[in-house]
């Protein structure tokens, strides 16, 4: 029997394949979770920039729940067995994000007291925190926790 058709074999093959990915999805977890981390302070302080996004939309309790609901991704998403819970809550908080900034703020956000606008940054950290919590469930989507439910019903075994 050659080394290749050895069990053993067989696992550290894919092994070797399943790092790759596994080093990507924590990539990802991490930078979605540092974006959302750093966002933290405006949401829970409420400076005059924070103010002028949340105008409109609910004000200050609004941006104390976004920001809680943000704690919460970064919290899920550096813990591995709530990683991909974590991606999938951060995707439906950043598309309310994504969809406020293409239907009412602009891709460019302007500060309300200079008038000057942040090139884009707020809208590309949304679209970056969108995409890493895709990479996280390509990777991670057999974590979710209503999947097992759905395969252990599914199962003939069960």
């Amino acid at each position: 029997m050659s080394a290749e058709q050895t069990p053993h074999a067989a696992h550290t093959v894919a092994g070797r394949a399943a790092r790759p990915a596994a080093t990507v999805a924590w990539a990802a977890q991490v930078i979605v979770a540092a974006v959302l981390a750093q966002t933290l302070f405006f949401k829970f302080t409420y400076p005059p920039e924070t103010q002028y996004i949340f105008e409109g939309r609910g004000g200050r309790p609004a941006a104390t729940l976004i920001g809680l609901a943000e704690l919460a991704c970064v919290a899920l998403l550096l813990v591995p067995r709530t990683a991909a819970v974590g991606a999938v809550l951060a995707l439906a908080v950043i598309s309310g994000a994504i969809f406020t900034h293409l239907t009412a703020l602009g891709i460019e956000v302007k500060d309300p007291a200079t008038g000057e606008g942040d090139g884009g940054l707020l809208f590309a950290l949304a679209v970056t925190v969108a995409a890493g919590s895709l990479v996280v469930l390509a990777v991670r989507w057999r974590q979710l926790p209503l999947l097992d439910r759905v395969r252990g019903r599914g199962s003939v075994a069960a």
